[in-house]
């Protein structure tokens, strides 16, 4: 927390320097805006440090200082009381926090600026299981992850469209991530539910010494889930993301969006997302994640967009 703070605060002394006084000469006035991340240990530390970077070298008399948090749910409520400019978040708990459910006592006022990157469900067994469709779970034995976590929530929304109960019909097992994949390599489970964003090391490592196969869901159960859980999104693993997968796996996931509150002017936000996209490359090194900073996946949000950044999306083609 310290570095981040220490870098952007450098930076921000640069920027004033650069452009602060020099506006103030001119009779502009700079704005100074926050960005709330989350822990050291995760993504959104060290890539909203990196936003925060971008951001205040190229958008003019614009100065942002990106925050370590508790992630998610304190930055949906840190936007939404006007305490953050912008927050990272993930979609289910920003799609909660606009509608007032829990944790949230009542309905916050954020929309989303993009979409960051999805955290598609990865659903991995091996070639030789021969299991292509969730629905030949039945009599297997499933990890659905650690108990509590966000993959078991996921796990659990795709089993009941399926019909599928995961305590009658398969021998669940409620594994963490590291367990999951140890488990599966060594042929105690069939299959594993893991989310994060890819390309995830787990599921790198588990293709290294084993041939793996990732499931799509049906097109048509992918609809159903969504349906009835609309803060899930519809998420695509391109072919080749792991060795010996060679096609696109159609999945659920969560979102991670950019949020900010909804009283942000348009032009302000317009620029915030043009200036991201337009240097996206410079966030490439931070994290793979950044790979995915593209306007194609950026519209997928479970929580409306700004109209700045729908402005955006317009211009460059991706939104009607």
């Amino acid at each position: 927390m310290r570095s981040l703070r220490v870098r952007t605060l450098v930076v921000a002394l640069a920027a004033i320097l650069a452009v602060g006084l020099l506006a103030a000469v001119a009779g502009a006035q700079t704005r100074f805006l926050s960005l709330s991340t989350g822990g050291p240990g995760g993504v959104y530390f060290p890539l909203g440090g990196a936003m925060a970077d971008l951001l205040t070298r190229h958008l003019s008399g614009v100065i942002v200082t990106a925050e370590s948090t508790a992630a998610s749910v304190e930055n949906a409520r840190l936007v939404g009381s006007g305490l953050s400019d912008m927050g990272m978040v993930l979609g289910s708990v920003a799609y909660n926090a606009r509608h007032g459910l829990p944790p949230f006592d009542q309905p916050l006022d954020i929309v989303a600026l993009f979409q960051m990157y999805p955290a598609p469900q990865h659903i991995v067994t091996l070639k030789s299981s021969g299991i292509t469709s969730v629905s030949q779970f039945r009599g297997r034995r499933v990890s659905t992850e650690a108990p509590g976590s966000g993959a078991e929530t996921i796990a659990l929304a795709i089993l009941d469209i399926f019909g599928i109960d995961p305590d009658r019909d398969m021998t669940r097992a409620r594994l963490s991530q590291n367990e999951s994949a140890e488990a599966l390599v060594d042929g105690v489970v069939d299959a594993v539910f893991l989310n994060f964003a890819y390309p995830a090391a787990a599921v790198e490592q588990m293709a290294t010494v084993r041939e793996i196969a990732l499931v799509s869901l049906e097109p048509e159960m992918l609809d159903r889930i969504i349906e009835k859980y609309p803060y899930f999104v519809r998420s695509v693993i391109p072919a080749g993301t792991y060795r010996g997968v060679d096609y696109d796996v159609l999945a659920l996931g969560d979102s991670n969006v950019l949020v900010a509150h909804a009283s942000m002017p348009e032009e302000l936000a317009y620029q915030i997302v043009k200036t991201i996209y337009e240097n996206a490359a410079a966030l490439h090194p931070v994290h793979p994640v950044a790979m995915q900073l593209v306007p194609q996946n950026g519209i997928h949000s479970p929580i409306p967009l700004h109209p700045g950044a729908e402005r955006y999306f317009r211009e460059v083609g991706v939104l009607e």
